[in-house]
Protein backbone atom coordinates (compact mmCIF):
# COMPACT_ATOMS: atom_id res chain seq x y z
CA UNK A 1 0.00 0.00 0.00
CA UNK A 2 1.05 3.62 -0.42
CA UNK A 3 2.82 5.32 2.50
CA UNK A 4 0.30 6.76 4.95
CA UNK A 5 0.33 9.57 7.47
CA UNK A 6 -0.52 7.74 10.69
CA UNK A 7 -0.97 9.18 14.17
CA UNK A 8 -0.89 6.62 16.99
CA UNK A 9 -1.86 7.07 20.63
CA UNK A 10 -0.48 4.52 23.11
CA UNK A 11 -1.58 4.06 26.71
CA UNK A 12 1.84 2.63 27.65
CA UNK A 13 5.43 3.13 26.59
CA UNK A 14 6.50 0.95 23.60
CA UNK A 15 9.11 -1.03 25.54
CA UNK A 16 9.91 -4.57 24.31
CA UNK A 17 10.34 -5.68 27.94
CA UNK A 18 8.24 -3.17 29.81
CA UNK A 19 4.59 -3.59 30.66
CA UNK A 20 2.69 -6.31 28.81
CA UNK A 21 1.28 -4.22 25.98
CA UNK A 22 4.55 -2.39 25.50
CA UNK A 23 5.84 -5.47 23.66
CA UNK A 24 3.11 -5.13 21.05
CA UNK A 25 3.49 -1.37 20.81
CA UNK A 26 7.21 -1.65 20.04
CA UNK A 27 6.42 -4.14 17.24
CA UNK A 28 3.71 -1.83 15.86
CA UNK A 29 5.82 1.33 15.84
CA UNK A 30 8.95 -0.25 14.44
CA UNK A 31 7.07 -2.26 11.82
CA UNK A 32 5.01 0.62 10.41
CA UNK A 33 8.06 2.86 10.09
CA UNK A 34 10.03 0.08 8.38
CA UNK A 35 7.19 -0.26 5.87
CA UNK A 36 7.58 3.36 4.85
CA UNK A 37 4.67 4.98 6.68
CA UNK A 38 5.09 8.42 8.23
CA UNK A 39 4.19 7.75 11.84
CA UNK A 40 3.88 10.01 14.87
CA UNK A 41 3.39 8.28 18.20
CA UNK A 42 1.99 9.87 21.36
CA UNK A 43 2.68 7.65 24.37
CA UNK A 44 1.79 7.87 28.04
CA UNK A 45 4.82 6.96 30.17
CA UNK A 46 4.47 5.98 33.81
CA UNK A 47 7.94 7.11 34.83
CA UNK A 48 10.94 9.04 33.58
CA UNK A 49 13.00 5.88 33.06
CA UNK A 50 10.44 4.63 30.54
CA UNK A 51 10.68 7.96 28.75
CA UNK A 52 14.47 7.78 28.50
CA UNK A 53 14.58 4.13 27.43
CA UNK A 54 11.98 4.58 24.70
CA UNK A 55 13.77 7.66 23.36
CA UNK A 56 16.91 5.55 23.05
CA UNK A 57 15.04 2.72 21.32
CA UNK A 58 13.18 5.02 18.92
CA UNK A 59 15.55 7.92 18.21
CA UNK A 60 14.75 10.96 16.13
CA UNK A 61 14.66 11.58 13.20
CA UNK A 62 13.92 7.97 12.22
CA UNK A 63 11.01 7.90 14.67
CA UNK A 64 8.68 10.74 15.60
CA UNK A 65 8.09 9.54 19.14
CA UNK A 66 6.51 11.87 21.70
CA UNK A 67 6.24 10.62 25.31
CA UNK A 68 4.10 12.28 27.96
CA UNK A 69 4.27 11.72 31.73
CA UNK A 70 1.28 10.84 33.88
CA UNK A 71 -0.32 14.06 35.17
CA UNK A 72 -0.99 14.62 38.84
CA UNK A 73 -4.51 13.77 40.05
CA UNK A 74 -4.66 15.98 43.13
CA UNK A 75 -7.05 18.69 42.00
CA UNK A 76 -10.79 18.40 42.52
CA UNK A 77 -11.33 19.12 38.82
CA UNK A 78 -9.18 16.18 37.75
CA UNK A 79 -10.99 13.87 40.16
CA UNK A 80 -14.33 15.00 38.78
CA UNK A 81 -13.09 14.52 35.23
CA UNK A 82 -12.00 10.98 36.09
CA UNK A 83 -15.50 10.18 37.33
CA UNK A 84 -17.01 11.47 34.11
CA UNK A 85 -14.35 9.98 31.83
CA UNK A 86 -12.78 6.93 33.52
CA UNK A 87 -8.99 6.59 33.21
CA UNK A 88 -8.65 9.98 31.54
CA UNK A 89 -6.33 10.87 34.41
CA UNK A 90 -3.59 9.13 32.38
CA UNK A 91 -3.78 11.84 29.70
CA UNK A 92 -1.30 14.67 30.13
CA UNK A 93 -2.94 18.08 29.47
CA UNK A 94 -0.46 18.79 26.69
CA UNK A 95 -1.17 15.58 24.77
CA UNK A 96 -4.62 16.46 23.35
CA UNK A 97 -3.41 19.93 22.38
CA UNK A 98 -0.39 18.56 20.52
CA UNK A 99 -2.46 15.81 18.90
CA UNK A 100 -5.11 18.27 17.73
CA UNK A 101 -2.45 20.49 16.15
CA UNK A 102 -1.08 17.50 14.22
CA UNK A 103 -4.56 16.36 13.18
CA UNK A 104 -5.22 19.81 11.76
CA UNK A 105 -2.15 19.45 9.53
CA UNK A 106 -3.73 16.44 7.83
CA UNK A 107 -3.58 12.69 8.33
CA UNK A 108 -4.82 9.40 6.89
CA UNK A 109 -5.36 7.28 10.03
CA UNK A 110 -5.72 8.03 13.74
CA UNK A 111 -4.90 4.75 15.50
CA UNK A 112 -5.88 4.58 19.19
CA UNK A 113 -4.47 1.71 21.28
CA UNK A 114 -6.42 0.71 24.37
CA UNK A 115 -10.03 1.55 25.11
CA UNK A 116 -9.25 4.63 27.22
CA UNK A 117 -7.13 6.20 24.49
CA UNK A 118 -10.52 6.68 22.87
CA UNK A 119 -10.98 9.89 24.85
CA UNK A 120 -8.39 11.47 22.55
CA UNK A 121 -10.43 10.63 19.46
CA UNK A 122 -13.44 12.69 20.50
CA UNK A 123 -14.17 15.42 17.97
CA UNK A 124 -12.18 13.71 15.22
CA UNK A 125 -13.75 12.45 11.99
CA UNK A 126 -14.81 8.95 13.16
CA UNK A 127 -14.38 7.45 9.69
CA UNK A 128 -10.60 8.01 9.91
CA UNK A 129 -10.22 6.55 13.41
CA UNK A 130 -9.52 2.96 14.45
CA UNK A 131 -9.72 1.96 18.11
CA UNK A 132 -7.91 -1.21 19.17
CA UNK A 133 -9.46 -2.69 22.32
CA UNK A 134 -7.63 -5.51 24.07
CA UNK A 135 -10.32 -6.78 26.44
CA UNK A 136 -13.99 -6.27 27.27
CA UNK A 137 -15.22 -5.23 30.68
CA UNK A 138 -18.55 -6.97 30.06
CA UNK A 139 -16.71 -10.30 29.73
CA UNK A 140 -14.12 -9.76 32.45
CA UNK A 141 -16.61 -8.81 35.15
CA UNK A 142 -19.40 -11.23 34.26
CA UNK A 143 -20.47 -13.15 37.35
CA UNK A 144 -18.24 -11.10 39.66
CA UNK A 145 -20.37 -9.37 42.32
CA UNK A 146 -18.85 -6.04 43.42
CA UNK A 147 -17.91 -5.97 47.11
CA UNK A 148 -19.52 -2.62 47.94
CA UNK A 149 -21.54 0.34 46.71
CA UNK A 150 -18.48 2.32 45.59
CA UNK A 151 -17.33 -0.57 43.44
CA UNK A 152 -20.82 -0.88 41.96
CA UNK A 153 -20.77 2.78 40.99
CA UNK A 154 -17.25 2.47 39.60
CA UNK A 155 -18.21 -0.55 37.50
CA UNK A 156 -21.33 1.16 36.17
CA UNK A 157 -19.38 4.26 35.16
CA UNK A 158 -16.63 2.21 33.57
CA UNK A 159 -19.03 0.02 31.65
CA UNK A 160 -20.98 3.03 30.36
CA UNK A 161 -17.78 4.76 29.26
CA UNK A 162 -16.48 1.62 27.52
CA UNK A 163 -19.73 1.24 25.59
CA UNK A 164 -19.69 4.92 24.64
CA UNK A 165 -16.16 4.77 23.25
CA UNK A 166 -16.73 1.51 21.37
CA UNK A 167 -19.68 3.15 19.58
CA UNK A 168 -17.83 6.39 18.81
CA UNK A 169 -15.54 5.42 15.92
CA UNK A 170 -15.87 4.09 12.40
CA UNK A 171 -13.62 1.05 12.80
CA UNK A 172 -12.63 -1.26 15.63
CA UNK A 173 -9.59 -3.50 15.89
CA UNK A 174 -9.26 -6.31 18.40
CA UNK A 175 -7.17 -9.36 19.25
CA UNK A 176 -9.50 -12.37 19.16
CA UNK A 177 -12.71 -13.64 17.54
CA UNK A 178 -14.26 -13.83 21.02
CA UNK A 179 -13.76 -10.08 21.51
CA UNK A 180 -15.17 -9.39 18.05
CA UNK A 181 -18.27 -11.39 18.92
CA UNK A 182 -18.56 -9.65 22.28
CA UNK A 183 -18.53 -6.15 20.82
CA UNK A 184 -21.36 -6.93 18.39
CA UNK A 185 -23.90 -6.41 21.16
CA UNK A 186 -22.41 -2.95 21.82
CA UNK A 187 -21.62 -1.65 18.32
CA UNK A 188 -23.38 -4.02 15.90
CA UNK A 189 -22.86 -1.88 12.78
CA UNK A 190 -19.18 -1.04 13.27
CA UNK A 191 -16.65 -3.01 11.19
CA UNK A 192 -14.31 -5.03 13.44
CA UNK A 193 -10.95 -6.42 12.33
CA UNK A 194 -9.24 -9.21 14.27
CA UNK A 195 -5.44 -9.05 14.45
CA UNK A 196 -3.53 -11.03 17.09
CA UNK A 197 -1.02 -9.48 19.43
CA UNK A 198 2.36 -9.14 17.76
CA UNK A 199 5.38 -10.60 19.52
CA UNK A 200 8.93 -10.53 18.21
CA UNK A 201 10.15 -14.00 19.16
CA UNK A 202 13.73 -13.01 18.33
CA UNK A 203 13.67 -10.99 21.55
CA UNK A 204 13.07 -14.21 23.52
CA UNK A 205 16.05 -16.62 23.45
CA UNK A 206 14.78 -20.19 23.51
CA UNK A 207 15.96 -21.77 26.77
CA UNK A 208 18.32 -24.72 26.08
CA UNK A 209 17.24 -28.05 27.51
CA UNK A 210 20.40 -28.32 29.58
CA UNK A 211 19.64 -24.97 31.26
CA UNK A 212 16.15 -25.88 32.40
CA UNK A 213 15.43 -26.78 36.06
CA UNK A 214 15.63 -30.41 37.07
CA UNK A 215 13.51 -29.93 40.21
CA UNK A 216 9.69 -29.50 39.92
CA UNK A 217 9.08 -25.74 40.04
CA UNK A 218 5.76 -24.17 39.08
CA UNK A 219 5.81 -20.52 38.05
CA UNK A 220 2.99 -18.02 37.69
CA UNK A 221 3.85 -14.63 36.24
CA UNK A 222 1.33 -11.83 35.78
CA UNK A 223 0.06 -8.50 37.09
CA UNK A 224 -1.96 -9.21 40.20
CA UNK A 225 -3.90 -5.96 39.87
CA UNK A 226 -5.55 -7.50 36.78
CA UNK A 227 -8.38 -9.86 37.66
CA UNK A 228 -7.46 -12.77 35.32
CA UNK A 229 -3.95 -13.04 36.77
CA UNK A 230 -5.17 -12.55 40.34
CA UNK A 231 -7.80 -15.27 39.91
CA UNK A 232 -5.12 -17.57 38.45
CA UNK A 233 -2.95 -16.95 41.52
CA UNK A 234 -5.74 -17.66 44.00
CA UNK A 235 -6.81 -20.77 42.10
CA UNK A 236 -3.26 -22.12 42.06
CA UNK A 237 -2.67 -21.59 45.77
CA UNK A 238 -6.05 -22.71 47.10
CA UNK A 239 -7.11 -25.51 44.77
CA UNK A 240 -4.46 -26.69 42.33
CA UNK A 241 -1.33 -26.72 44.46
CA UNK A 242 -2.79 -28.87 47.28
CA UNK A 243 -3.88 -31.48 44.72
CA UNK A 244 -0.51 -31.42 42.97
CA UNK A 245 1.37 -31.76 46.26
CA UNK A 246 -0.73 -34.78 47.20
CA UNK A 247 1.06 -36.58 44.35
CA UNK A 248 4.30 -34.59 44.20
CA UNK A 249 5.08 -33.18 47.68
CA UNK A 250 8.42 -31.65 46.75
CA UNK A 251 6.99 -29.21 44.18
CA UNK A 252 7.82 -25.55 44.75
CA UNK A 253 5.95 -22.47 43.53
CA UNK A 254 6.84 -18.88 42.84
CA UNK A 255 4.45 -16.13 41.81
CA UNK A 256 5.82 -12.94 40.27
CA UNK A 257 3.96 -9.83 39.21
CA UNK A 258 2.96 -6.27 39.83
CA UNK A 259 1.48 -5.88 43.33
CA UNK A 260 1.68 -9.65 43.87
CA UNK A 261 2.55 -9.58 47.57
CA UNK A 262 -0.14 -7.03 48.34
CA UNK A 263 -2.81 -8.87 46.37
CA UNK A 264 -1.88 -12.32 47.71
CA UNK A 265 -0.93 -11.32 51.26
CA UNK A 266 -3.28 -13.93 52.72
CA UNK A 267 -1.15 -16.71 51.18
CA UNK A 268 2.40 -15.53 51.91
CA UNK A 269 2.94 -18.07 54.70
CA UNK A 270 2.31 -21.18 52.58
CA UNK A 271 5.47 -23.36 52.76
CA UNK A 272 7.41 -23.72 49.54
CA UNK A 273 5.68 -20.72 47.95
CA UNK A 274 7.56 -17.51 47.16
CA UNK A 275 5.71 -14.37 46.06
CA UNK A 276 7.67 -11.50 44.50
CA UNK A 277 6.34 -8.21 43.20
CA UNK A 278 7.40 -5.39 40.88
CA UNK A 279 10.57 -7.10 39.65
CA UNK A 280 12.56 -5.26 36.96
CA UNK A 281 12.89 -8.31 34.67
CA UNK A 282 10.76 -11.47 34.48
CA UNK A 283 13.12 -13.43 32.23
CA UNK A 284 15.03 -15.12 35.12
CA UNK A 285 11.74 -16.42 36.48
CA UNK A 286 10.74 -17.94 33.16
CA UNK A 287 14.15 -19.60 33.04
CA UNK A 288 13.65 -21.01 36.56
CA UNK A 289 10.21 -22.51 35.88
CA UNK A 290 9.57 -26.15 35.04
CA UNK A 291 6.22 -24.96 33.79
CA UNK A 292 3.93 -21.95 33.85
CA UNK A 293 0.60 -22.80 35.46
CA UNK A 294 -1.73 -19.96 34.52
CA UNK A 295 -5.40 -20.82 34.99
CA UNK A 296 -7.56 -17.69 35.11
CA UNK A 297 -11.20 -18.05 36.09
CA UNK A 298 -12.20 -15.44 33.55
CA UNK A 299 -10.57 -12.80 31.41
CA UNK A 300 -10.87 -11.69 27.81
CA UNK A 301 -8.06 -11.05 25.36
CA UNK A 302 -4.68 -12.59 24.69
CA UNK A 303 -2.49 -13.37 27.68
CA UNK A 304 0.98 -11.95 27.15
CA UNK A 305 2.67 -14.10 29.78
CA UNK A 306 1.41 -17.26 28.06
CA UNK A 307 2.81 -15.98 24.76
CA UNK A 308 6.12 -15.19 26.42
CA UNK A 309 6.32 -18.64 28.02
CA UNK A 310 5.72 -20.15 24.56
CA UNK A 311 8.48 -17.96 23.12
CA UNK A 312 11.03 -18.77 25.83
CA UNK A 313 10.22 -22.47 25.66
CA UNK A 314 8.57 -22.85 29.06
CA UNK A 315 5.83 -25.53 29.08
CA UNK A 316 2.39 -24.14 29.89
CA UNK A 317 -0.67 -25.51 31.64
CA UNK A 318 -3.66 -23.21 31.29
CA UNK A 319 -7.36 -22.88 30.52
CA UNK A 320 -9.15 -22.05 27.28
CA UNK A 321 -9.19 -18.45 28.60
CA UNK A 322 -5.40 -18.59 28.88
CA UNK A 323 -4.92 -19.40 25.19
CA UNK A 324 -7.67 -17.15 23.83
CA UNK A 325 -6.65 -15.94 20.40
CA UNK A 326 -3.93 -18.59 20.00
CA UNK A 327 -4.68 -21.78 17.99
CA UNK A 328 -3.04 -23.93 20.66
CA UNK A 329 -3.99 -27.61 20.97
CA UNK A 330 -4.12 -29.60 24.18
CA UNK A 331 -1.15 -31.93 24.71
CA UNK A 332 0.59 -30.55 21.62
CA UNK A 333 1.37 -26.92 22.41
CA UNK A 334 0.24 -26.84 26.07
CA UNK A 335 -1.82 -28.60 28.67
CA UNK A 336 -5.27 -27.03 28.25
CA UNK A 337 -8.29 -27.74 30.43
CA UNK A 338 -10.92 -25.69 32.26
CA UNK A 339 -11.48 -28.11 35.14
CA UNK A 340 -9.25 -28.32 38.20
CA UNK A 341 -8.74 -32.08 37.93
CA UNK A 342 -7.60 -31.80 34.32
CA UNK A 343 -5.22 -28.95 35.12
CA UNK A 344 -3.68 -30.94 37.96
CA UNK A 345 -3.34 -34.03 35.78
CA UNK A 346 -1.62 -32.10 32.99
CA UNK A 347 0.73 -30.34 35.41
CA UNK A 348 1.79 -33.63 36.99
CA UNK A 349 2.36 -35.28 33.61
CA UNK A 350 4.65 -32.46 32.55
CA UNK A 351 6.50 -32.19 35.86
CA UNK A 352 7.30 -35.90 35.77
CA UNK A 353 8.19 -36.22 32.08
CA UNK A 354 11.07 -34.22 30.59
CA UNK A 355 10.44 -35.56 27.08
CA UNK A 356 6.83 -34.33 27.20
CA UNK A 357 8.08 -30.93 28.32
CA UNK A 358 10.55 -30.81 25.45
CA UNK A 359 7.95 -31.75 22.84
CA UNK A 360 5.36 -29.21 23.98
CA UNK A 361 7.73 -26.30 24.45
CA UNK A 362 9.19 -26.69 20.96
CA UNK A 363 5.74 -26.92 19.39
CA UNK A 364 4.62 -23.84 21.34
CA UNK A 365 7.63 -21.82 20.22
CA UNK A 366 6.90 -22.67 16.58
CA UNK A 367 3.24 -21.70 17.08
CA UNK A 368 3.96 -18.25 18.50
CA UNK A 369 6.59 -17.61 15.80
CA UNK A 370 3.97 -18.34 13.15
CA UNK A 371 0.82 -16.83 14.64
CA UNK A 372 2.23 -13.70 16.29
CA UNK A 373 5.10 -12.90 13.93
CA UNK A 374 5.42 -9.14 13.38
CA UNK A 375 5.06 -9.59 9.62
CA UNK A 376 1.76 -11.45 9.98
CA UNK A 377 0.37 -8.98 12.49
CA UNK A 378 1.41 -5.87 10.58
CA UNK A 379 -0.12 -7.28 7.41
CA UNK A 380 -3.38 -7.49 9.36
CA UNK A 381 -3.07 -3.92 10.61
CA UNK A 382 -2.46 -2.67 7.07
CA UNK A 383 -5.52 -4.56 5.82
CA UNK A 384 -7.51 -2.70 8.44
CA UNK A 385 -6.10 0.62 7.23
CA UNK A 386 -6.87 -0.30 3.61
CA UNK A 387 -10.47 -1.06 4.56
CA UNK A 388 -10.81 2.33 6.27
CA UNK A 389 -9.46 4.16 3.23
CA UNK A 390 -11.59 2.09 0.82
CA UNK A 391 -14.78 2.89 2.71
CA UNK A 392 -13.83 6.58 2.82
CA UNK A 393 -13.36 6.60 -0.98
CA UNK A 394 -16.73 4.95 -1.52
CA UNK A 395 -18.43 7.49 0.73
CA UNK A 396 -16.75 10.38 -1.11
CA UNK A 397 -17.73 9.05 -4.57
Amino acid sequence: MRPLRILIVLNEAPLPFGHALGRWYSVLLRGLVERGHRVTVYATCADSQDTQRTRELFPSPVYDYRPYPFPERKTAWRKLTTLRRPFSYMIHPGLPLDLRAELDRGFDILHLEGIWSGWLGEGCNPSKVVLNFHSLYDIDQAGQPPPGWRQRIDRALRRRAEHYLLKSFGTLLTLTPRLKEGVRAIAPRTPVHVVPLGLDAEQYPFIPAESRPTQPIIGLIGSMNWYPSYSAGVRLLTRLLPAIRAKLPEVRVFIVGWHARAALRAFLSIPGVEVLENVPDTRPFFESSSLLLYAPERGSGMKVKVLEAFAYGVPVVTTSEGVEGIPAQDDIHAGICDEDAGLVERALLLLKDQSRQESQRRAARALVEQHCHPRVVLDGVQRCYEDILSRARRQAA
